[in-house]
């Protein structure tokens, strides 16, 4: 059976949920998408993720929503990580952190997706090893899912290029986010695992990855604080459509995608 998974980079702010909800639904039928996976670690004024937002982002046509290193940026989204399970923390977390380490989706044609977000920890906050973690968990995923796909929310593009290919042959697909630049990198690896080091931001691309040009700018050659507020203009939609064959667990095709606003 062949799925067409839709994955979409870090949406950025307002300008990020309000092209998802005027676009998904769209690329969803124009696309015949079976799985949508969205990163929103970044959808609440850049940073963090709110119970209302994750509701919203759901309400677009999101099937699971995965986050990265501003998990817990705002405390309103402990109790959402807690009892839904279409949302997902890091796995490689501390043991005793809140949230679900894999979501499960059963897609309309019965095919069942797994999906798990792990931290990288070259230049990141500290973190467990994402190779073990995953190493751990794929022994119980391979009995819960048809297909499963990592979100490898790292800085690093080595570090993020390294765990797509130590899963090679293990899951289906393994794409990158954090770093909101989108890469022109996908392809399949040697044993059938699709990849890609970014999926690129979605939000507004006239910007310093999603901020406010001249504060940056300013910041950057002052060494100074200016507030980094979310940007305007250029809005895109950024992300990869990946074919997947349920039955081998192979990725057929994958593909860029970059939707602007209408």
């Amino acid at each position: 059976m062949k799925l067409n998974i839709l994955c979409i980079g870090d949406v950025v702010g307002k300008a990020g949920r309000d092209i998802l909800d005027q676009q998904l639904r769209k690329i969803i039928d124009a696309h015949s998408i079976d799985c949508v996976i969205v990163n929103a670690e970044n959808a609440a004024a850049g940073s963090g993720i709110t119970k209302k937002i994750y509701q919203k982002i759901i309400a677009t046509g999101a099937n699971i929503v995965t986050l990265g290193d501003h998990v817990y940026r705002k405390r309103d989204i402990i109790s959402t990580l807690e009892t839904a399970d279409n949302i997902v923390k890091p796995a490689n977390l501390s043991i005793s952190a809140s949230g679900r380490d894999y979501a499960i989706y059963t897609t309309a044609k019965g095919a069942v997706v797994a999906v798990v977000s792990l931290l990288g920890r070259v230049f990141m906050k500290p973190s467990d090893c994402p190779f073990a973690k995953i190493d751990s968990l794929l022994l119980k995923l391979k009995n819960e899912a048809d297909i499963i796909i990592i979100d490898i929310h790292a800085e690093a593009t080595s570090e993020k290029i390294a765990i797509g290919h130590h899963l090679d042959g293990k899951v289906s697909l393994v794409f990158g986010t954090h770093t909101h630049v989108q890469t022109a990198d996908e392809r399949i690896l040697p044993k059938g695992t699709g990849f890609i080091t970014d999926l690129g931001m979605t939000g507004p691309h006239n910007s310093v990855i999603g901020r406010n040009i001249e504060n940056v700018v300013k910041s950057m050659r002052t060494q100074m604080p200016f507030p980094f507020e979310v940007a305007t203009g250029d809005n895109k939609i950024s992300g990869i459509i990946a074919t997947i064959d349920s039955t081998t667990k192979k990725c057929d095709t994958i593909n860029r995608i970059q939707v602007s606003d209408d």
